[in-house]
């Protein structure tokens, strides 16, 4: 499952890499729904996207058991890729 939440992951930072963007807000009930994967998923893809957060990511949104589908958190770009030494573009 962890490779799931990681490539969905990475075409999300590469697509806004792609525009130009500077940052990117992902939500995890977002990121569940586009791997397709049930609500009982939610805490480790909770998990998985607090331990991909990098220096100058934030947290913009966290729900009070600190997972669940409202997180919310801002990945800055560019970034390498987690799994890759290639950067993003």
């Amino acid at each position: 499952m962890i490779p799931d939440f990681q490539n969905h992951l990475n075409d999300i930072l590469i697509s806004a890499q792609n525009k130009g963007f500077q940052f990117v807000d992902v939500k995890s009930g977002d990121l569940l729904k586009r791997i397709g994967a049930h609500n009982r998923r939610m805490p480790l893809c909770c998990s998985f996207m607090k331990n991909n957060m990098r220096t100058g990511d934030k947290i913009l949104h966290e729900p009070p058991s600190g997972q669940g589908a409202s997180l919310i958190i801002r990945f800055k770009l560019p970034r390498k890729l987690q799994y890759s030494n290639r950067e993003l573009g």
